[in-house]
């Protein structure tokens, strides 16, 4: 489980705290998804998670181990993060940026073992790439390397995986492609999984959790169906919904904007 308690983080440009005094609990065994409206504190929650932005206050734990202390390299073992805009040379191969998700554990300049190229492999076969594992990531589609990052991301063998927009700029196929996968890591794995996501009916229907953030608070947290309501949607976002089920499918379908 990582429980936030209290976090407040910002940016040094802003005396304005972006994440005000948050307290939150990810727990493992499904996919949590974390929305609310652009500017709300997704990405930037995520990135007080990791140490890439400094916390004003409160405390992060990682399965009752107080974390937040933590060098940002022995972080990396514990948690692994996948920004919204992540980049690699074009030349690089796929088994290449692999590898790169061992090097919290084994360093820089070490060589792979046997059985980490081992681990490497299974995780390529877990992301469906394992046959492409020597093409350079330049000629893979969109969906394709995206899961190659996720590949990269599970080869850390962290606690934790928090993903920022995973299927940003990809169209309808690979977004269900994507989070099919991101959904089944999530659930056949003992880790926690947190996603940021815009679409609510894509979070919907593959989340297990939702948890809405508003102006860097906790608006609704729980299930799809508690978290999803006409009234919370309409309260963070501005928005008029209808909210339904269809097909065992919960729906939220916008109707205008509020006033």
């Amino acid at each position: 489980m990582l429980e936030c308690h209290h976090i407040t983080a910002g940016y040094s440009s802003s005396s304005v705290a972006v994440v005000d005094d948050l307290s939150i609990e990810f727990r493992s065994g499904g996919l949590t998804a974390l929305v609310g409206p652009n500017g709300c504190g997704k990405s930037t929650l995520l990135k007080a998670m990791m140490g890439l932005l400094p916390q004003q206050s409160g405390k992060l734990f990682l399965n009752n181990e107080e974390i937040q202390n933590l060098p940002r390299r022995q972080r990396a073992r514990r948690m692994a993060y996948l920004p919204q805009d992540a980049h690699c040379p074009d030349y690089m191969s796929v088994s290449e940026l692999v590898e790169l998700g061992g090097y919290a554990r084994r360093g820089l300049f070490s060589r792979v073992s046997a059985e980490q190229k081992r681990c490497f492999d299974e995780v390529l076969e877990t992301v469906g790439l394992l046959e492409m594992a020597h093409d350079q990531m330049s000629v893979l589609s969109g969906g394709q390397r995206q899961r190659a990052w996720i590949a990269m991301i599970l080869a850390q063998a962290a606690d934790a995986i928090l993903l920022d927009e995973p299927v940003n700029h990809l169209d309808l196929r690979y977004q269900i492609a994507v989070l099919e996968l991101v959904q089944k890591i999530a659930r056949d794995s003992n880790r926690v999984v947190v996603c940021v996501l815009h679409d609510l009916n894509l979070a919907a229907h593959y989340a297990d959790h939702v948890v809405m953030l508003d102006h860097g608070k906790v608006a609704a947290r729980g299930s799809v169906r508690e978290a999803l309501t006409a009234h919370t949607v309409r309260n963070t976002y501005g928005v008029e919904v209808d909210v339904f089920d269809r097909n065992t499918r919960h729906l939220c379908v916008p109707l205008g904007l509020t006033g």
